[in-house]
């Protein structure tokens, strides 16, 4: 009763279960139906034909005279190729064709033609250079297109060009064109272009020319009714006073500066504060003090008429400002500058500074402030740190936005070299920025770790009685509280980086206190992290501090622990890990240390049960003999070449069959194929770690006899010092004793004088 249901049910789902409903099946025609309308019909097949027998050339022109547009695309893309073949044909037959073809043609072909060009223009073929002329000639006649990308894209060719091309030519089609017409009656794009132009072309002209030629225009350009004109010359001034000499500069282009600097548009007087400060370099110390000195105090005055976009020009151009005016202003102006540095800091925070106003330009502001930290710290004498510019510093450090935060870590490492020896002063505000909550400031602060934690410990173990200098012990835990933060993160390049910066502690602090607080957090990395560049890292980090451990016992331990939990470890892998750690220790160690401590634990491996370690093994085997040299290691060699024997008669895996094989061609050819003056390198570099890790072991051992001296001096001094005791209480019980007797007889004399006394009285 039952079966006969289930079986009806089966044979009604049955065809909904092969086939599917009417309506899924009509979803599927709609969705292939765009893909059978994509495909060429053989009709359009037969038009994209070309015969075969045509050559390049003929090809070209075919294509270009009755092509469609997406064959006159690829052969107009395709003529700086051609150009190179057959130059002299390409030139008289398909570069006629191509302005033909752009007279009339779309925005791909345009863009197309003025990539082109420019790599014809820029190619360095001799016979190209005649043809120079009729190119130039195209490329200035759509500069005026109607549609702005194509023109500017031609522009930007014209522009790229004028480097390559020689002189004449520019003098000739170029400034002759541009000085021939009249600038007003031009169109806005066409004067915007001529400024473009004349910033470029003036760097391949003399002085005189730029001055009797091109300056007129420039000036007129300053002059003009649009403000956009006068924005982009007033950025080409730059180039132009290069171009000039100084003394032109300073009679014909500042006066038109300082002009500008006072325009009625606010874009324009920026661009001239950005001119004038860029060209401080090669003003006179007169111009310096007479003309930038009053500008940049003007800007420094808080006031209605300097406007938001001036004051982030200021920020950003402070260090440059402060350095080169640092000669010319008075202790008061120095105090202003240094003033308005400090509101700047502060820009767009409430009292509190717990709170932006969220205004984008603030922020900016304050990422503009970090950025010149640095100069600023130089102008104001880095010994009035603590009362000039410490608050602004702390505040920048603890700025609400990240960004902010970004940029002062990034420039943490010029401050503390500028500090020196008072490098304690900042110390706060370096853990705060490792304990920072968003990563980014993390990662701009290991930039530079290595450099910021040198003079952090070694100036600041080395500062004052009056100073509190650096506390090691808690920067190492706020050290391991951020690799911790961004082990627990998904940022797997920033904890390996960051694994990297930490290998530096090694020669910057003590091997036992690495080996209490931080070794062991390497290990575990090492050991259980899934991702393979971060476990790399954490093996070369562990070797470095293996091998500037300088205690035995220590490094002993180290080295049992990657023996027992990697080499001879329960997972396969680990012992994977084993060998990555082997790969580290041959570039770290010398090939004795290696020798002894690592070669035979990673041979042992070729009895491992898992194909993939004996696999990684034979992939290490050419390294592994790299670092033996015979006679002294003969007997490491035929172990060695014991292993592969065993791999290449008892393997059965193909995979690693065919890498054992491989690698025993690579073997065979080590010692030839190697130059001689590489294997000379690698053997002066090999005595170096060695004399440096037997120097470590020397150190070790006047080490230990150091604090076997002191403990002996210790003990000395203890044993005297109990002598001196029993010396001095030995003493004073004679002394007591011997005062006892003579109080005790002192007392029998006066009592018999006082008997003979009251003797005599009663007589």
């Amino acid at each position: 009763s039952s079966e006969p249901m289930f079986a009806a049910r089966m044979a009604l789902s049955q065809p909904s279960l092969l086939f599917g409903t009417l309506e899924e099946l009509q979803e599927l025609a709609f969705i292939e139906r765009p893909i059978r309308r994509s495909l060429k019909t053989a009709e359009e097949i037969d038009q994209l034909t070309v015969d075969e027998d045509l050559n390049d050339v003929e090809r070209a022109v075919y294509l270009l005279s009755v092509g469609q547009e997406v064959q006159r695309v690829s052969v107009i893309s395709n003529l700086p190729n051609l150009v190179r073949q057959n130059p002299a044909e390409t030139f008289r037959r398909v570069v006629p064709k191509v302005r033909e073809v752009l007279k009339g043609a779309g925005t791909e072909i345009q863009l197309s033609a003025a990539t082109s060009f420019l790599t014809i223009l820029q190619d360095d073929i001799i016979l190209i250079h005649t043809h120079t002329y009729s190119i130039l000639k195209t490329v200035l006649l759509h500069l005026n297109h109607r549609d702005p990308v194509v023109s500017n894209a031609w522009l930007e060719t014209l522009l790229l060009a004028i480097n390559a091309l020689p002189k004449e030519t520019i003098r000739q089609e170029v400034l002759n064109s541009l000085l021939s017409k009249p600038h007003l009656s031009q169109s806005l794009h066409a004067r915007l272009a001529t400024c473009r132009i004349l910033g470029k072309v003036v760097s391949k002209f003399d002085s005189q020319i730029v001055k009797n030629e091109l300056l007129p225009l420039a000036r007129a350009l300053c002059q003009d009714a649009e403000s956009e004109v006068r924005v982009c010359m007033c950025r080409q001034l730059e180039s132009v006073a290069r171009a000039l000499r100084v003394e032109n500069t300073r009679m014909e282009l500042l006066p038109e500066l300082m002009k500008l600097t006072e325009d009625e548009e606010s874009a324009v007087r920026l661009t001239a504060f950005d001119t004038i400060i860029n060209l401080m370099e090669i003003l006179d110390s007169d111009d310096r003090l007479h003309i930038v000195v009053p500008l940049v105090m003007s800007v420094c005055q808080v006031s209605p008429q300097v406007d938001d976009a001036t004051v982030a020009s200021l920020s950003f151009q402070f260090g440059k400002i402060c350095s080169q005016l640092a000669g010319c202003l008075s202790d008061e102006q120095k105090g202003q500058l240094l003033h308005r540095f400090k509101v700047l800091c502060l820009t767009g925070l409430h009292p509190e500074g717990k709170q932006t106003n969220g205004n984008e330009e603030s922020t900016l502001i304050r990422c503009n402030c970090c950025y010149n930290l640095p100069a600023v710290l130089l102008f104001s004498d880095t010994t009035h740190f603590l009362t000039e510019l410490y608050p602004s510093f702390c505040s920048l450090c603890c700025d609400p936005e990240v960004s902010v935060r970004q940029s002062v870590a990034a420039c943490f490492h010029q401050v503390v070299k500028l500090l020196g020896s008072n490098v304690q002063l900042v110390h706060k505000e370096l853990l705060i920025l490792l304990q920072d909550d968003a990563l980014e400031v993390l990662d701009a602060l290991m930039d530079h770790l290595e450099e910021t934690l040198e003079m952090v410990i070694s100036k600041g173990e080395n500062s004052g009685p009056n100073n509190k200098g650096v506390k090691v012990p808690e920067l190492l835990s706020t050290l391991m509280f951020a690799e911790q933060k961004v082990g627990c993160s998904l940022r797997w390049r920033l904890h390996e980086k960051l694994l990297q910066r930490y290998s530096c502690l090694a020669r910057l602090l003590p091997g036992e206190l690495l080996h209490q607080t931080f070794s062991p957090r390497i290990f575990t990395i090492l050991t259980t992290n899934k991702v393979l560049p971060v476990q790399r890292e954490a093996a070369r980090t562990f070797c470095t501090f293996l091998r500037y451990n300088r205690k035995q016992e220590q490094r002993r331990d180290m080295m049992e622990r990657l023996l027992h939990d990697l080499a001879q470890g329960r997972s396969y892998w680990n012992r994977l890990r084993f060998l990555d750690v082997c790969e580290t220790a041959t570039e770290i160690f010398s090939r004795k240390y290696f020798n002894k401590h690592f070669l035979i634990p990673a041979l042992e491996l070729v009895h491992d049960p898992v194909a993939n370690v004996r696999y990684k093994l034979c992939r290490l085997l050419p390294r592994l003999r790299s670092s033996l040299r015979l006679p002294a290691d003969k007997q490491l060699l035929q172990q060695l070449n014991f292993s592969v024997q065993k791999l290449l008669c008892r393997e059965k895996d193909k995979d690693v069959v065919a890498t054992i094989r491989k690698t025993v061609l690579e073997l065979d050819k080590l010692d030839l194929t190697e130059p001689f003056h590489k294997r000379q390198e690698k053997d002066l570099l090999d005595q170096k770690k060695e004399k440096e890790e037997t120097l470590l072991l020397e150190m070790e051992h006047l080490e230990r006899q150091q604090n076997d001296e002191k403990m002996n001096s210790k003990k000395h001094a203890d044993r005297k010092r109990r002598d001196n005791k029993t010396t001095l209480s030995a003493s004073k019980s004679m002394s007591m004793s011997s005062s006892g007797a003579t109080v005790s007889s002192g007392k029998e004399v006066r009592k018999a004088k006082l008997l003979r006394s009251r003797s005599l009285s009663s007589q």
